[in-house]
């Protein structure tokens, strides 16, 4: 029985990362940019991401059904290659060409985007996002009366449209019109867009060269929250261009007691430190748009909760603020991990790889593309970017923690172990949050047969973490494993059940607990909800396997056990199983192992 540990990605994206616009703001306007994809409802592919060569078809047909498929599997690259490829044949066919569309923005194949957006708008004059797609092409040209045009052309209701509000907003700057710029933007006057409102007409401000006067809009903004790192940043940025840095310093450090380690804000506390002016986070009306864009995308994605339409709407947005501002390296991040979500890895590596080389946000782009690589398949390749970038930033905790959560997963536990403590003398070892590099640590050290330093390492982590359930799986298992400390191994057991009830690793690892010690009818009854939860684990359905036989249920046991050998099991196991099919199991007296067994947990890192 595995752990089952899954590739980490590591120095991922807070939420505070995006200004927290209110949730039913962007949820409008997800849901009105989803509504107008909702023909191919798709995204994905980055222009240079080919997975696997294809060819056109010489049959509009054939490249109709091409296309289709790429939408199901959101390859957008090739969905708008079959798409532009069918309209040779069939160039009015309206449906074909909103699809083309989306296929094209989501792809980020901008230009094809705006063209197919015209022909779209001549049969569809209320579709928004072909409105939006062109509003940000007219302020990236420059041509702001005619943005203005796009982005207002539903009239009075489209007021209420968030993006269109501060697009049109950063258009007026663009115009020269700060003043009425920031009159736009003060419309916004619900009590719950008071930071968002603040923030952008701080950087409006900023961008008209108007710094004192911005700095009271930032300062408005962050005394209602100190949280999220684009309005610290812009703020402590301001605060600098006002003369004074001993003040942006002091914000700096008010965040990095709420989010350690933020590359953005220790490459802004370098640049203090060595007497540096910093520049203003917004230089120009481009990067003021972008920022609108970046800020619904990556606030969207946080909001999503696995919901696609929410994540296609994301990645639109976030292709569009690239569009205008390539460099943003958020941006980029973000739009990487949405690839990411959706399965799409050679999209995500592309993208990622954009990142700019002197960014702050290079080096968490590179440790991600060497995740995004294991979850290729590409395990060796993965392992050596991992280890060269910490042979060369030896002092960054992501790296380190990312090439521990790496050698963990492929089994190299003392490589993994010695990782993670590197990150443990990098970091604060008493803050809360550290109780996943003492957990993932004492896992290392049981599978390495370390047990006296493992269960040191469980401890700890409770200490920092009391009743973290994968903790007291794992501690409490192996106590009853071993048969020592068995009234307070099931108690944490049973409360680890409590407080993840629809876990089934963690219901698994209770039942097995109770199977080891004879207690074959509980035991069965814990598994066969385990594999309710769990039917595709074959560690689970080998479990429950075993528990027949022991309750006197050959012919259920035997199903389970080939249940379990055609689910894929890990090939260490598969031998043990096939000889239970074969052979059955062997009387044996309670507490002795059947076979090798350690707690099942789906351990994500933080979790």
């Amino acid at each position: 029985m595995f752990l089952n540990p899954q590739p980490i990605k590591t120095a991922a994206r807070k939420p505070s990362d995006a200004l927290s616009v209110p949730r039913f703001a962007v949820w409008a306007a997800a849901l009105m940019l989803a509504a107008s994809l909702a023909p191919s409802a798709v995204d994905a592919r980055e222009t240079t991401a080919v997975s696997a060569p294809f060819e056109v078809s010489e049959s509009p047909a054939g490249n109709y059904l091409a296309a289709r498929v790429a939408e199901a599997e959101h390859d957008t690259f090739a969905a708008s290659t079959f798409f532009r490829e069918t309209l040779r044949s069939d160039p009015h066919n309206i449906e074909l060409v909103q699809r083309a569309f989306v296929a094209a923005l989501a792809n980020g194949d901008l230009p094809d985007s705006y063209a197919l957006a015209q022909k779209v708008l001549a049969r569809d004059p209320r579709n928004s996002s072909a409105r939006l797609a062109l509003g940000v092409r007219d302020i990236k040209a420059k041509n702001f009366s005619a943005a203005r045009s796009q982005l207002n052309w539903t009239g009075k209701s489209q007021q209420r449209d968030l993006t269109a509000v501060l697009l049109t907003a950063w258009s007026q700057v663009g115009s020269g019109d700060v003043k009425k710029g920031l009159a736009l933007v003060d419309t916004l006057s619900e009590p719950s867009f008071a930071v968002f409102r603040d923030y952008h007409a701080g950087l409006m401000l900023e961008a008209a060269g108007k710094t004192e006067e911005a700095g009271k809009r930032f300062k408005a903004a962050y005394s209602a929250d100190q949280s999220t790192l684009r309005l610290v940043d812009a703020y402590a940025r301001n605060l600098d261009r006002q003369g004074k840095p001993d003040e942006a310093k002091a914000v700096y450090a008010a965040f990095e007691r709420i989010q350690p380690r933020n590359p953005m804000i220790l490459a802004a506390q370098a640049d203090l430190a060595a007497g540096r002016k910093l520049a203003p986070m917004v230089k120009d009306v481009n990067a003021g748009a972008a920022e609108v864009l970046y800020g619904l995308g990556a606030y969207g994605l946080g909001a999503a909760g696995g919901r696609q339409g929410d994540e296609i709407a994301a990645i639109v947005f976030l292709r569009l603020a690239l569009s205008l501002q390539p460099d943003h390296a958020l941006a980029l991040d973000t739009l990487g991990e949405a690839y990411g979500r959706l399965k799409q890895y050679e999209t995500a590596i592309d993208v990622y790889d954009l990142t700019p080389e002197n960014s702050p946000m290079r080096v968490n782009a590179d440790i991600r593309i060497a995740l995004l690589l294991d979850a290729l398949g590409k395990s060796d390749e993965a392992l050596k970017r991992l280890r060269a970038i910490v042979a060369e930033h030896p002092q960054n905790a992501e790296a380190l923690s990312a090439l521990a959560d790496l050698d963990r997963s492929h089994k190299n536990f003392a490589a993994s172990a010695d990782a993670y403590t590197r990150v443990l003398t990098l970091t604060s070892p008493s803050e809360k949050s550290q109780w996943a590099i003492y957990y993932f640590r004492g896992v290392d050290y049981e599978r390495a047969k370390q047990w006296d330093k493992a269960e040191a390492d469980f401890k700890k982590a409770l200490d920092l973490y009391p009743e973290q359930p994968l903790v007291l799986n794992y501690l409490g298992y192996s106590w009853a494993d071993q048969g020592i400390h068995l009234d307070e191994a099931f108690k944490m057991l049973r409360r680890a059940v409590e407080l993840q009830p629809e876990d089934g690793y963690i219901v698994d690892s209770l039942g097995w607990a109770h199977y080891k010690l004879g207690h074959y009818d509980e035991a069965v009854k814990l598994l066969e909800r385990a594999i309710e939860l769990k039917p595709g684990d074959p560690v689970i359905n080998d479990h429950l396997g075993d528990a027949y036989w022991r309750a006197g249920r050959r012919l259920d046991a035997q199903f389970q056990w080939n249940h379990a050998r055609d689910l894929n099991p890990d090939p260490d196991d598969l031998p043990k199983i096939l000889h239970k099919i074969d052979k059955g199991l062997q009387e044996a007296s309670p507490a002795v192992q059947d076979s090798p067994a350690t707690p099942q947990a789906e351990v994500k890192k933080g979790g």
